[in-house]
């Protein structure tokens, strides 16, 4: 290390595990990054996503100041007061003209990695007052959100596997070695993938394609795509039918248990069999597997999510911990409790409350679903979202109510939903105004007039307070930016409170009345004396209410802890936290809430169904973390590449060989990509990555316009949604495969 290197902690911010870095930096330029051996969550432990920090960091295509639509017509770059006078001249004359749902909101997967995307854009909806919010969780994981809040009526109370202490992990539509955990923060989600199959522990995946999780099972089922809810259902049938059910402790917190048994009476081993394309013997087997193990966890993700049943799986899944009586247990599926977390309430009168964050069940609002709709198509919001999928109807089709400005957060809808070439042309013509905050001119950002772009994430502070309420095991940490902002680029959380101020005619005033606000409000929320806003502490408004947040939190912490133990706080293993999650009108555990009880007759009428001779399925690339992560070049190449993975018998049968072009068409449209013939996925069933197709003109990404890809997206017109949860259906679509012309 030259004389005037340092190092400096860093949580990455670059995929859920959130691992401890520890960053090499000469100057103001990182040079290299390393697992942080003393971190107290990771310990060590990096992916080549982490390792190639110092690349994204320095990438010579990030924007560094505003670009603003001249009258040309072309991108400019300009000051930023004057991009925010623009702003702030623009939209609340729209909303004036045309009332707050002319204005839409796209927020983006990276905004749960930082600070800002955090704290400010629930500020930013409240300013805008618009029901008009589309997000990437309805690409993604809404049906657990939906699940868990018909089930404990808190969209957010989403058990994990205690991985570090199961005896039986059945996972479901999920890849953790290359994801690296999903709704289930846990750095080096391998090793501990390992330790429980050396600690006599038993693995059991299933998944169409033989993945690298899968290769490490005990027992890996190649079901046939989008069957999962049946499957699931009919391993809880079997413990039902079969007298292995048994909730224990559990049953007081239940309501619904005795309408289960004829809910799911149709889904049968047998009769699920066909469609699943797996035995009945083999769905036995696991169901009678998970009720012998001394513990175990169900854990299922994406690929389970983005079907046509994906709500249903989602509940399914906690139903069949809940069946085993895993559910709230050491080695089954846990709630975490975060240092930013809800202080849990205080137990009802008469009642005895000896462990720290136990409380008595008590009526909560529980958890509505559509109480809103869409203008066009009437789609139902869920959790105050709707469907992105719907987002280019809202913006083309006329009429009143029709959305004319659109403010767009580290999000890039035109590769990551369906059928972008129709919203591509609707950003296009259909917008009198659009705000983007990104850091590149991407295929989203190239139609904005104005692009605000945040500064790489060595100038930033970080702390995860999403990630925190999915993490296998309670912890705390926090890291300052490792080198100072540089001239000319503008702290993140000042842009987003700037935004919030120019959206809602208080453009001027100092972006601290942004976060004072956010103060007073959480104070009054919480119940808590006002003078404690004297008491915070921090270099700045994020870091005041992160302060505050740990303060009103279960534990008490402050931010000048986090300072002083820059590796992190352990918070200690997860423990039993029902029924004080719960939100339920009813304060229970609500196992057969109408909403899926209605679905289900859908699920039913899928046993009959004949499957498509080819569907595809997406998958996940550990180098790569959805179209955000293309232009780093350390990163491209090697397993990261969009290939069309299909089976050799499948191969023959279409012609293909191996490195072919082929062309792929469904309702949507068509694309090309090289074919790559490999029985790691079963016949029947074809793979092409998620966020590929960056071949569009005015583009700033160099690295990934040297490797676009195809836009698997593009094969999909947008109308194919789970309807409980609006989420776009990206699994199992039936399409056609020929060689290419």
């Amino acid at each position: 290390m030259s004389h005037d290197s340092r190092t400096a902690p860093r949580i990455c911010p670059l995929c859920e595990a959130t691992c401890g870095l520890t960053l090499t930096i000469e100057g103001t330029t990182v040079t290299g990054a390393r697992g942080d051996r003393d971190d107290i969550f990771s310990r060590g432990f990096i992916c080549p996503k982490g390792a190639s920090f110092g690349g994204l960091d320095a990438d010579p295509d990030r924007l560094r100041v505003p670009l603003v639509r001249g009258e040309d017509g072309e991108l400019r770059e300009a000051a930023w007061g004057e991009a925010f006078d623009l702003i702030a001249a623009r939209i609340p004359e729209l909303v004036k003209a045309h009332g707050p749902q002319a204005v839409g909101v796209v927020l983006g997967n990276p905004n749960v990695h930082t600070m800002a995307g955090f704290l400010y854009p629930p500020l930013l909806l409240g300013a805008l007052r618009t029901r008009n919010v589309f997000t990437a969780s309805t690409l993604d994981q809404m049906p657990k959100h939906v699940s868990s809040g018909l089930l404990f009526g808190d969209a957010h109370a989403i058990p994990v596997p205690d991985l570090d202490r199961t005896g039986h992990l059945l996972l479901i539509g999920a890849n953790p070695l290359e994801s690296n955990g999903s709704l289930c923060t846990a750095p080096d989600f391998p090793g501990r993938l390992k330790a429980l199959r050396r600690r006599g522990g038993t693995l059991t995946v299933i998944d169409p394609r033989r993945t690298r999780t899968a290769r490490l099972a005990d027992r890996h089922v190649a079901i046939r795509p989008g069957a999962d809810a049946l499957l699931l259902a009919a391993v809880a049938h079997t413990l039902i039918d079969e007298k292995l059910a048994d909730p224990g402790p559990l049953a007081e917190h239940l309501d619904g248990l005795d309408e289960l048994d004829a809910a799911l009476a149709d889904f049968t081993p047998d009769a699920v069999a066909a469609a699943c394309d797996v035995d009945a013997d083999t769905i036995t087997a696991i169901a009678r597997e998970l009720a012998a193990a001394p513990t175990a966890a169900v854990y299922g993700r994406i690929g389970s999510c983005t079907v046509e049943h994906g709500t249903l799986a989602s509940w399914l899944v906690d139903v069949l911990n809940i069946l085993t009586g895993n559910l709230d247990r050491p080695g089954g599926a846990l709630f975490p409790l975060s240092a930013t977390a809800r202080a849990p309430r205080a137990a009802g009168p008469g009642t005895r409350n000896t462990e720290p964050g136990t409380r008595n069940a008590a009526p909560g609002k529980g958890f509505a679903l559509g109480r809103w709709s869409s203008r066009v198509s009437g789609h139902p919001e869920a959790k105050g979202e709707l469907p992105i999928a719907a987002l280019a109807e809202e913006i083309d089709s006329p009429g009143e109510g029709r959305i004319r400005a659109l403010v767009v957060i580290a999000a890039n809808p035109v590769l990551s939903a369906p059928d972008g070439d129709r919203l591509d042309a609707a950003l296009a013509d259909g917008l009198d105004f659009m705000v983007s905050v990104d850091p590149y001119l991407n295929e989203t950002s190239r139609r904005a007039d104005v692009v605000l772009p945040p500064p790489p994430p060595s100038q930033s502070a970080h702390f995860d307070f999403a990630f925190n309420n999915f993490a296998v095991h309670n912890q705390v940490r926090y890291t300052r930016a490792a080198v100072p902002l540089e001239d000319g680029r503008m702290d993140e959380s000042e842009i987003h409170a700037r935004l919030i101020l120019a959206v809602s005619g208080m453009h001027g005033a100092p972006p601290s009345a942004v976060d004072d606000l956010a103060v007073d409000t959480a104070l009054t929320r919480a119940g808590a004396p006002k003078e404690l806003a004297a008491e915070l502490t921090g270099e700045s408004g994020p870091e005041r209410r992160l302060d505050l947040l740990l303060r009103l939190g279960p534990y008490g912490l402050t931010l000048q802890q986090l300072l002083a133990n820059p590796h992190g706080i352990d918070l200690g293993p997860l423990k039993p936290r029902l029924p004080e999650v719960l939100r339920t009108r009813s304060g229970r555990v609500e196992l057969l809430p109408e909403p899926i009880a209605a679905d289900l007759p859908r699920l039913r009428r899928a046993l009959g169904d004949r499957p498509a001779p080819l569907v595809l399925v997406g998958r996940r690339h550990l180098r790569s973390n959805n179209s955000w992560m293309h232009n780093v070049g350390s990163l491209a190449g090697g397993s990261n590449v969009c290939t069309l993975q299909i089976h050799p018998d499948d191969a023959a049968r279409l012609g293909l060989a191996d490195g072919d072009t082929a062309r792929i068409e469904s309702s949507g449209g068509g694309i090309e990509a090289p074919a790559e013939i490999t029985d790691t996925v079963r016949s029947g069933v074809v793979s092409l990555p998620h966020g590929w197709g960056h071949s569009r003109p005015g583009t700033r990404m160099s690295v990934a316009a040297a490797h676009p890809g195809a836009n698997v997206n593009q094969l999909l017109d947008g109308t194919l949604l789970d309807p409980l949860s609006g989420t776009a259906v990206l699994n199992a679509i039936p399409v056609s495969v020929t060689p290419a012309q």
